[in-house]
């Protein structure tokens, strides 16, 4: 069981995501990952933002909790600076991770694809559309 910390980046009315392509199925995930052992779950979410998108994030506010494999825990932060979609993490050298694509989604689609966790998505979708 691995604790992780996910972002919730929304802009434009588009919510940021990862389009994953595994085993032959696609689906979306927020931006984030596992906390390392000598880090809050705020500071995984800033490092893993970086890494997967290339930007740097400024947490504004708790956002929740989903269980699954431990606990994830989502923060709605913003970009502060960088240039969305250029982040070098280790999924995007490790072909064996299947794809990371980094998209921006529009809110009213969220209830349409198959996001992990379902919940979250939800949650957008009624907070912000």
């Amino acid at each position: 069981m691995r604790h992780r910390g996910s972002a919730v980046l929304i802009k434009d009315h588009e919510v940021a995501l990862i389009k994953r392509i595994k085993d032959g199925c696609t689906y979306y995930v927020f931006p984030g990952g596992g906390i390392e052992s000598s880090e809050t779950p705020e500071e995984a979410t800033i490092r893993e933002a970086y890494e997967e998108l290339g930007v740097r994030i400024t947490i504004i506010d708790d956002f929740g909790r989903a269980y699954f494999n431990g606990i994830q825990y989502f923060y709605l932060a913003e970009i502060r600076d960088g240039v969305f979609g250029t982040g070098k993490g280790l999924e995007y050298t490790d072909k064996s991770r299947g794809v990371y694509e980094p998209i921006w989604v529009n809110i009213s689609r969220l209830a349409s694809l198959y996001v992990r966790p379902k919940e979250m998505a939800k949650k957008i979708h009624r907070l912000f559309n």
